[in-house]
């Protein structure tokens, strides 16, 4: 088992789950997992004596690459469960306590689809009036200029919670594959997996918060204004502009789902910061990540510093494997 801080516990809660890759609580305690490669939302409701999951249910089936699940609107009834899939943006009418779809999918938007990164995360502004959905690059680093396949791709857009695109939130962000909301600032964040084949060390992944606007390089420049060697010359005027994450973390460690600390279980001087699960690299000498990672915030604002909470555990997995977990 994987170890952690002194005070803490790591106990296997759940097995025999296929390709899990994110997970997001109900108002009520339940866990929506999404199995990527099947395809399936399985719900999980408690804990057994011995700290096992409880009743285990599959909520809905025949997604294609589901990812990311949220709940609209925020609160405790939301009436509809969001599911990013792959090409698309699906929802399903809800009731707290379901465990099974109470009706089909509609789908509410076409994302683009195929090649490169599959995974596609959902958050809600805080005023409920804006769906903001992580796409993650078609390549490691074909220029947009002459590749029409990267066209809203390494982007955060912006819907309606309807499902009208509005525009293009942030971009130059090769693959924000996990999505949260700062509690005590509204602000979103991402937690990104930076591009290949510049050596073992290079590029750094890294979570940060993401603006409005914003501009975080991809795929001409990384980390402010280092120009990626394969692209050099081109769009000097960006140069200026590309914004420096908040945090990096160590190249290829390829960092997950991103949650903020709002607890009461934890000792107090946790409270606000940051986790991150790091799926850990596939093509790093020698392997890194493999662990969850505490991003410490003060003032509402990252240190620029990481913790490890608990580290590496390491094991062969296929590409898109994924370990997460889940903590109360």
């Amino acid at each position: 088992m994987p170890q952690t801080l002194p005070g803490f516990k790591v106990e296997q809660f759940a097995t025999g789950l296929e390709n899990p890759r994110l997970m997001r609580m109900a108002p009520n305690g339940d866990i929506f997992l999404a199995e990527s490669t099947p395809g399936k939302i399985i719900v999980i409701r408690g804990m057994t004596a011995d700290g096992k999951a409880g009743q285990m249910e599959t909520f809905a089936t025949d997604q294609k690459g589901v990812f990311g699940i949220n709940f609209y609107p925020s609160g405790p009834n939301p009436k509809w469960v969001y599911v990013g899939n792959t090409a698309s943006v699906v929802r399903f009418p809800y009731q707290v306590g379901d465990m099974k779809a109470r009706g089909p999918g509609e789908t509410l938007t076409e994302l683009p689809g195929g090649g490169g990164h599959r995974t596609r995360d959902i958050v809600f502004t805080p005023d409920g009036k804006h769906m903001l959905v992580s796409v993650g690059s078609h390549s490691n680093v074909d220029d947009p200029d002459t590749t029409p396949a990267e066209f809203h791709r390494a982007d955060v857009l912006e819907f309606t919670p309807e499902g009208k695109f509005e525009k293009v939130y942030a971009s130059g962000i090769r693959n924000c594959v996990g999505e949260t909301i700062q509690p005590a600032t509204g602000e979103l964040w991402c937690s990104v997996n930076e591009r290949d084949a510049l050596g073992n060390n290079l590029v750094p992944d890294y979570i940060t918060h993401v603006q409005e606007g914003g501009f975080y390089g991809w795929p001409w420049y990384y980390m402010g204004d280092h120009q990626d060697p394969r692209l050099a010359g081109k769009h000097p005027e960006l140069k200026s502009k590309v914004i420096v994450p908040d945090v990096l973390v160590n190249p290829h460690m390829a960092s997950l789902e991103v949650l903020f600390y709002e607890g009461s279980q934890f000792p107090a001087s946790f409270r606000g910061w940051a986790f991150a699960a790091e799926h850990g690299s596939w093509n790093r000498d020698p392997r890194g990540g493999y662990e969850v990672i505490a991003v410490p915030i003060k003032n509402n604002k990252a240190t620029g510093n990481t913790k490890t909470f608990s580290p590496g555990l390491y094991f062969p997995m296929e590409r898109y494997g994924a370990v997460q977990w889940a903590w109360w």
